[in-house]
This record gives C-alpha cells, sequence and structure tokens, in this order.
C-alpha cells in the first residue's frame, strides 16, 4: 500500500508537470509539431537515466525512491522513459542492439500505434465502449 501511494502521489506531480510543459509549448504557439511530447519524451528518458544511477547503482535502489522518482513523477511526465530504460536492460542483457532490444522497439512503437487506430476505428464502429 506504501509503494502504491508513493506511486500515486509522485503520479500526480509527473502528470501536472506534464499538463504545464503543453501550456506553456501552447501559450507560445508551438502547436503545429508536437513540441510538447516530443519534450517530455525527451527530458523523461534523461531523467530517467538520473534516476537510474542515483537510485539504483548509489543509493542501492530503495523500493520506495525508484516507485516515487521512477515509476511516479517520469511514469506521470511520460511512459517513454519507462521505455527508454527497458530498452537499455535488453541492450545490456543482449550485448548491443540485437534482435530482442531491436524487436521490443519495434512491437512497441509499432503495436501501439496500431492499437490507437484500432481503439478509434472500433469505438467509431460502435464495437468498443
Amino acid at each position: 500500500m506504501k509503494l502504491l501511494l508513493l506511486a500515486s502521489a509522485g503520479g500526480a506531480i509527473g502528470a501536472g508537470a506534464r499538463y504545464l510543459v503543453n501550456e506553456s509549448f501552447a501559450a507560445r504557439g508551438l502547436t503545429v509539431f508536437p513540441w510538447h511530447t516530443l519534450a517530455v519524451n525527451v527530458v523523461g528518458s534523461f531523467l530517467m537515466g538520473v534516476v537510474y544511477v542515483i537510485v539504483a547503482e548509489r543509493l542501492g535502489g530503495s523500493p520506495e525512491w525508484r516507485t516515487f522518482l521512477a515509476t511516479g513523477i517520469l511514469g506521470g511526465l511520460t511512459t517513454f522513459s519507462a521505455f527508454s530504460l527497458d530498452v537499455m536492460h535488453l541492450m545490456a542483457d543482449g550485448n548491443g542492439l540485437g534482435f530482442r532490444p531491436a524487436a521490443y522497439i519495434a512491437a512497441s512503437v509499432g503495436l501501439s500505434i496500431a492499437a490507437l487506430f484500432a481503439g478509434i476505428w472500433m469505438t467509431r464502429a460502435g464495437i468498443a465502449a
């Protein structure tokens, strides 16, 4: 229960930060290209790297800090940061960008986009929701 509360509290902070980034880009008229999403994905992935080194390597991987920072704040800011960390783990386990990391990248991006379109189509067709 404690970890759930930490993830939820961090998620609220991350989601709030993402909202503020979106609003900041919109206020500057930067809406023709999804700069806001690109920014949170890149910054979130960078911060996931920082959190990984500090929490996992330097502090011994405290479940509380990992949950609050990585799952909560960064997960609320962007799930792309978790995807990036998963790719790093697969690359470390498989010694580089071999089949497993490449398949994970292609499947994650391709299937997620396909699922989005499927959800739109099914909902519009009255099959879902």
